[in-house]
């Protein structure tokens, strides 16, 4: 099962590192339940676990990759689904741990680390939202039409996503009601804060986030703003060199589109059907193992198998 990527959406190379660096990490904390407090008979005693390590963080990678029910994973490994539950709320904390890896294996956990890495590399970073479809709330709660999204007129919790060039995912997370403007999740997310110790940090973002570039001193970049059509009519070629320089800001934008498009190929961030209070875990965990994936060293084609096709030599 761990050898097919389509099980868990992820190499058997990143799934030995997940075995090696989250499996102590599980134990240790298994360990310290059994022992904060008095007990009446020795650590250990008593019923064993029906789930190993292994077979716990299968559970968990299948049900955050296929969204797979409790109900069929019980059935699946021959257990019962508490056992199941179980076993996803104890490892989907650790993977949110993890968050997103970078080329020398560091791990970004804030915005705070995500702007000091693009200060030290110099790299330019894509910022967007993207909204996630939750469950709709009860009908007596406080507040219900706040998670409304003004966008998709849909049940909603929006989510921050900044990447590198590449699309490759530096931060995932500060997750806030779908109704929130994505000004406004930026700047409680901290964004502006953080830019004002620096000053050679670029980053682009889309039209939701007209007036960060004059708090972060030009650092937040958006697209130019359309002309009023009587303007435009009276200033030839204004409307041409506009439109040209959103087409190239939006071709260097792109990639972070296509970065939340990754996220969302993980099932559970399709449509989550959880409880809500979960989901900032739930996004940290695949963009953890999603990092990962990216990162990982694959095998460079063959120069025979670079050559055009009628070509060996």
């Amino acid at each position: 099962m761990l050898a097919k990527r389509r099980v868990t959406g992820l190499s058997t190379r990143v799934v030995a590192e997940l075995v090696a660096e989250v499996g102590p990490a599980w134990q240790a904390r298994q360990h310290a339940k059994l022992t904060d407090r008095p007990r009446r008979r020795s650590p250990g005693a008593g019923a064993k676990y029906k789930l190993v390590f292994v077979d716990r963080l299968l559970v968990t990678l299948v049900h955050l990759r296929h969204a797979t029910t409790h109900d069929v994973l019980a059935a699946w490994f021959g257990v019962d689904r508490s056992t199941i539950t179980r076993a996803v709320n104890e490892i989907r904390p650790l993977l949110a741990e993890r968050c997103c890896r970078i080329e020398s294996g560091v791990r970004l956990r804030t915005v705070a680390d995500v702007i000091a890495y693009l200060d030290h590399v110099r790299q330019t970073g894509l910022m967007d939202a993207t909204e996630i479809r939750v469950r709709r709330p009860t009908k007596r709660r406080a507040g219900r039409h706040q998670f409304i999204s003004g966008k998709s007129r849909c049940n909603a919790m929006k989510a921050l996503v900044i990447t590198d060039a590449q699309g490759r995912l530096l931060f995932c997370g500060a997750t806030c009601r779908g109704s929130t403007a994505d000004i406004t999740q930026a700047r409680q997310a901290g964004v502006v804060d953080w830019l004002a110790h620096t000053w050679g940090v670029e980053i682009l973002t889309d039209a939701g986030y007209q007036g960060l570039g004059a708090q972060t001193a030009g650092q937040v970049i958006t697209p130019t703003q359309k002309h009023h059509k009587k303007a435009v009519e009276r200033m030839q070629g204004i409307a041409e060199l506009r439109a040209a320089q959103r087409k190239a800001h939006n071709q260097r934008r792109v990639r972070v589109e296509h970065g939340s498009g990754h996220l969302k190929n993980w099932r559970s961030l399709t449509r989550h059907l959880g409880r809500r209070e979960i989901l900032d875990h739930t996004l940290r965990a695949v963009a953890g193992l999603l990092s990962d994936h990216q990162h990982t060293d694959r095998p460079t084609p063959s120069p025979i198998a670079a050559l055009p096709a009628g070509r060996t030599r």
